[in-house]
């Protein structure tokens, strides 16, 4: 059974800055990507940011320059440091890993339970 487990959601003033955090565990064979997504309350689930386990990025434009996310491999972990916070930003972040177990040698898509983040004006 693979869990992803998140931390580090909360209530923060506009400009500020949070860091989310989410680790893997159990049995797994290798994880691929991960990342982070957000859900706005009356919007679906949008891409954050990913990195890939060569260390290779991707972001949304609307956190472009103000989040950066980053991976330790060794603890199969993956972080969102989110600096220049905007009320927009509002959201549950939710982690997402393709991880690789020994009970089928596929990747496939896990989720973590999410954190809110919350950014007052």
């Amino acid at each position: 059974q693979v869990q992803l487990v998140e931390s580090g959601g909360g209530l923060v003033q506009a400009g500020g800055s949070l860091r989310l955090s989410c680790a893997a565990s159990g049995s797994i064979v290798s994880i691929n990507t991960m990342g982070w997504y957000r859900q706005a309350p009356g919007k679906e689930r949008e891409l954050v940011a990913t990195v890939g386990r060569g260390g290779i990025t991707n972001y949304a434009e609307s956190v472009k320059g103000r989040f950066t996310v980053s991976r330790d491999n060794a603890k199969n972990a993956v972080y969102l440091q989110m600096n220049s916070l905007k009320p927009e930003d509002t959201a549950v972040y939710y982690c997402n890993a393709e991880i690789m177990t020994p009970m089928t040698f596929v990747m496939l898509d896990y989720w973590g339970q999410g954190t809110q983040v919350t950014v007052s004006s």
